[in-house]
């Protein structure tokens, strides 16, 4: 889940709502959200612990065009376009710690997303050794801001300021928009599913880490926002295109945003790892079900991963890159996304009515409460996106609309 968003879109979320107490808002609520959306994954997968995660709930509850639907938005979307923007994300800070003309940028990030694909290749305990190794450095180095800026930090002494404050349907609008960029910095949490065959122990491990990794990252984003606003004015956050790095500076001193540009390469490498590691088990499902190339349903001899799914995947992100960059991939992605998020959610309730027989060794707390408000707050934040975002929600909602004449056609 942490990569490079959350060192640079708390400036997008500041300009949006204008005020520090609200940015924080922001994060607290997407954070809610995210929260609630776990939980509610983590019946689903404990109950149904099989490689494809959220694709296999969808095929259960709605049938397989819509999993298929899920499918494809995610290959051609949402994961690939996902890899591709944290791609392009750690060329851009690997140009902050040694500068790099565009065209190297893009080869770096091309050269990153096959390489994490050729280790992820040779076997999922070399992936998961390799995210473990990443999700520690990158964990500790965002707790290390967020105790330096408290302990060393400093109020800021930088112009006060102040920005336009939005106020009655404005603010909502404004609030909406904003929780897409928080969104994206909460997008992974439900990652750890699609890898679910070969998780041991799934319906204890399952829940455990939806509940606690999430648990975890909103408690860390909500406190390094504090940490930002602590020792930077309002303005100079808005103001910022890297608000970790001038925090840095403020709290270590020249040092500060060398420190931070390394910090987010590793959280960058983290997080493209485990969007490679996960993606490729949504296609190699998809494929058991003859809803995809057959020939990515095949396992490895040998390493005993779906190497021709990881090759696919691999390939066309590396495409994706060369196309687009970094600001202009996100919101498409996290609003095609969260169309399948809800719907996931909700079919924590359609399977409780349509498979009461499914064992289930973890039931979601508060049920039906807990997944009707991930199910309206998911439906609340795409209607507004789709009046405030109209181009890249409009983008989105056409990709998942031509997967329906390409659903009929591979069926047949």
């Amino acid at each position: 889940m942490i990569g490079s968003a959350i060192f640079i879109v708390p400036a997008e979320i500041t300009r949006e709502v204008g005020s520090a107490r609200a940015a924080v808002g922001v994060w607290a609520a997407a954070g809610v959200l995210s929260l609630c959306g776990a939980l509610s994954f983590a019946e689903l997968a404990a109950m149904m612990p099989q490689a494809g995660g959220q694709y296999v709930y969808l095929r259960e509850a709605y049938g397989p065009q819509v999993s298929f639907l899920c499918g494809w938005m995610f290959f051609l979307v949402q994961n690939s376009g996902g890899i591709a923007t944290l791609a392009v994300g750690f060329a851009k800070f690997l140009g902050g710690v040694h500068p790099l003309p565009a065209w190297e940028q893009k080869a770096a990030a091309v050269v990153a997303v096959l390489a994490l694909t050729g280790i992820n290749y040779s076997g999922v305990r070399k992936g998961g050794g390799v995210q473990l190794i990443f999700t520690g450095l990158n964990a500790g180095a965002i707790v290390a801001l967020i105790v330096l800026g408290w302990v060393l930090g400093r109020a800021s002494p930088g112009p006060a300021g102040s920005l336009p404050h939005p106020s009655g349907l404005a603010f909502l609008s404004a609030f909406g928009v904003a929780m897409v960029a928080a969104f994206w910095a909460y997008e992974g949490w439900n990652n750890v599913t699609f890898a679910a065959g070969e998780v041991k122990r799934p319906e204890r491990t399952l829940p455990r880490a939806l509940i606690l990794g999430t648990l975890f990252v909103v408690i860390v984003y909500v406190l390094i926002n504090l940490v930002y606003y602590r020792v930077l004015s309002v303005t100079e956050v808005a103001n910022s295109p890297l608000v970790a790095a001038d925090a840095a500076v403020r709290i270590l001193g020249s040092r500060g945003s060398r420190l931070v540009s390394l910090a987010i390469i590793i959280a960058v490498l983290g997080s493209t790892n485990g969007s490679i590691l996960a993606g490729a088990r949504v296609y190699y499902a998809m494929a058991k079900d003859g809803l995809f190339f057959r020939w990515c349903g095949a396992v490895h001899p040998r390493f005993h991963t779906p190497h021709l799914s990881l090759v696919v995947q691999g390939v066309w992100s590396a495409f994706l890159v060369l196309l687009a960059g970094y600001e202009q991939l996100f919101t498409f992605t996290v609003f095609a996304a969260f169309i399948f998020y809800a719907l996931a959610a909700y079919a924590v309730i359609v399977l409780r009515r349509k498979r009461p027989d499914l064992p289930r060794p973890y039931r979601v707390p508060g049920y039906p409460l807990v997944p009707l408000i991930f199910v309206l707050g998911a439906a609340w934040f795409l209607m507004n996106t789709l009046v405030e975002k109209p181009l890249e929600s409009g983008a989105g909602c056409l990709i998942v609309a031509l997967g329906v004449p390409v659903y009929r056609l591979w069926k047949r």
